[in-house]
Parts: C-alpha cells; structure tokens; sequence
C-alpha cells in the first residue's frame, strides 16, 4: 500500500499522468469538433430541406394572440385588406402555402384547394360552424381540420338570451320610439311585450350552445323547456329539458330558439309551413346559421301575424341589404352576427386555431381537431 502512494505521488508517475489526461482532453476535443462539423453540417441541412412552413391568414383583424403564436414557427401570407379576402385573392395567395388560418366566411372547396396544391396539410377555421369547409375533399386529399367548439359556447348562449330580452320585450322598438318623440307618458299597454315567467321555451338543436342557453333560461322561471335531437340528452336533466318532435316544439311553444347546425336536412327548416305551425304569439329566435331560416317566408310571417316576431343574429346573405324588408319591421330585432363577440373568446378562438395549426406541423394531436 505504501509503496502505491509512493509511485501515485512521484514526480515520474504525475508527469506520465498528465501527459495522459492531457492527450485525452486532446483526442476528446478532436471528436468533439468532429461531431459538431457533422451536427452543424446536419443542421444546416435539416434547415434548408425543412423551411419553416407558409400559412396564409385570410383576415388583417385577427386577433394578435394567434398571429404571434404563428409568427414564431411560421412564415405567413396575411391577407391585409379590410374585410375578408376576395375569392380570387384567396385563389392566387393560398397557391403553394402548407397551412390555411381561415373563418367561417371564407369558403374552402375543391377550386380553392386544387389552387392550393398537394403540400397543403392543415385547414384551421376561427368558428364552431364548418358548413363553408368542403370536408369531402379535404378528407379525399388527407388534409386536417381543426376548429373552435366549446370556447364560444357562453358568449353565443349570453348573447342568444339577450336577443330573446330584446325582442320579447321590445327593447329597440322601444328606443327609437323615445327617438321619434312618441314617448309622452307612462302608459297602461304601450310597448307590452311577453315574458319568460312561465313560459314554454323550444330549444331547436340541443348541442353545446342550445343547452346553455337552456340553463340560463331556466333561472327566468320558465315552466317547460322542450328540445329536439338525435338523441335523448343526458344534461337535459340538468334543467328538466323534454326530447320532443320539431313539429310538438314549434306547435307548444312561446319561444322557440335555433341553435342547431347547419345541414342539407337543416337547411330551410323554418319555411311557410313551419311558421304556420307555430303560435300567433311566438317569438323566433335564431343564433345559429342563416340558411335555416326561409328568409322570404320569415317576411311575410311577420308581416302577416303568423308569429309574433322574430330576433336574429344571423340570415341570408350577409351581411343584410340596407335595403332589406326585415330591417324595416319594427318586429323584428337584427344583429350583426356577433354571437361570439366577446373580448376573450375570440382571442381563446385565434389561439386556439393557431395551436391546431402548429400541432400539424410539429405532428402532434391537435387541440380541437375535427373528425374527417
């Protein structure tokens, strides 16, 4: 054991083992360096075989929590005119982009994603709705889609139940009429309207939205609240919700509130027939999609006194004519279809869409991916 020490500690033996060590730190560098050329070289490599992907942005306004998650992996094409971009702009800008950030008013079919080309691999809308996505072709060129459920639910169904309080009660009716000077005094009968209060509501559609507003309605005291569906709803319990045929709703009920989707069964739903089914004394309410209502037939309801009147966040086409009849009944309440309109959920919405965007990319699970 002494002996060991003694030839660890000598002179001898400390020079040959620093010479060791130090030819080692040497030969480590040496392969060190070797690998960072090859890895740099790789790297370089990678870069140029994989240049950060191109997405176009359809609108300038989008909300900037989605750009600047896009700006940091993504190169973009930013449609940056007012309003949304024109079909031919859409067909000239989307030519040769890997991913599309789009909204419910730009419609994606089988000319824009020819225009588009075989490197497109991700379609992500600002909405809830896709009825302006062709999914048969986007499924046929295995192209992912993402969207926006859930995170406008609250913001649709607050604003659907104030379209209703605005409408039953006559709350612009009302306003123009301080306007024009016919508010002289307090008057027994003058601008009456009907109330929740024991009510029979009609929900059309109980998805996400059309069950929340079922719930906030609920506190108002309404006596029944009747749905229809595909299926019994279990959170229909939740508010002692009735699955119904559409024909029982729109025959019982005092306000009946659209708020399903939009589909070739869907789609001119509420026509001349249907309105005739409903109650002189009914409201129409609608926050889901225009085409679901037969705007002429809506018209002449409302002209005639087949319904009492009607509250709509949305119609054909929009946005409406000045010119337009339905601007000109004082029966009915128009709005710009600003059911999502709140300040966090459409910024919840363009980060949302973003971050299914750069899930493609990145070959991760989307967040909120639509099911081809």
């Amino acid at each position: 054991m002494v002996s060991l020490i003694r030839r660890s500690t000598s002179p001898l033996f400390l020079a040959k083992r620093l010479l060791q060590v130090e030819q080692n730190l040497i030969n480590s560098d040496k392969i060190r360096s070797k690998h960072l050329r090859l890895s740099m070289s790789s790297t370089s490599e990678s870069v140029a075989a994989n240049k950060p992907p191109k997405v176009l942005v359809t609108r300038p306004d989008v909300p900037t929590v989605g750009l600047e998650l896009l700006k940091k992996k993504c190169n973009l094409v930013i449609w940056d005119k007012p309003g949304p971009i024109p079909r031919n702009m859409l067909m000239e800008r989307i030519a040769g982009v890997d991913g599309v950030f789009c909204t419910l008013v730009d419609k994606i079919d089988e000319e824009i994603l020819t225009a588009a080309g075989p490197q497109l691999k991700v379609v992500a809308t600002m909405s809830v709705g896709f009825d302006h996505l062709d999914l048969k072709a986007l499924m046929e060129r295995n192209i992912k889609v993402g969207y926006t459920p859930g995170i406008l639910t609250d913001a649709t169904a607050e604003l659907t139940v104030a379209l209703l309080l605005a409408t039953s009660r006559r709350l612009l009716e009302a306003n123009k009429a301080i306007s024009r000077g016919e508010w002289t005094s307090w008057a027994p009968t003058w601008m009456c309207g009907p109330g929740l209060s024991n009510a029979t509501v009609g929900i059309v559609g109980l998805g996400r939205i059309g069950a929340q507003v079922a719930k906030c309605l609920k506190s108002f005291n309404v006596a029944k609240i009747l749905y229809t569906s595909r299926t019994e709803k279990r959170e229909a319990a939740e508010f002692g919700g009735r699955k119904v045929s559409i024909d029982d709703l729109v025959a019982q009920s005092d306000f009946v509130i659209v708020t399903c989707a939009l589909t070739p069964e869907t789609s001119g739903l509420f026509n001349k027939k249907m309105f005739e089914k409903m109650k002189k004394t009914a409201i129409l309410v609608n926050t889901s999609r225009g085409p679901i209502v037969d705007q002429p037939a809506l018209i002449e309801a409302l002209k005639n006194g087949t319904i009492r009147a009607a509250g709509l966040d949305v119609m054909t086409p929009e946005p409406i004519p000045l010119d337009s009849e339905l601007l000109k009944l004082d029966n009915c309440v128009i709005l710009p279809h600003i059911g999502s309109a709140s300040c966090e959920t459409r910024d919840e919405m363009a980060r949302v869409t973003a971050l299914n965007i750069l899930a493609v990319f990145e070959n991760t699970q989307m967040p909120l991916p639509l099911d081809l």
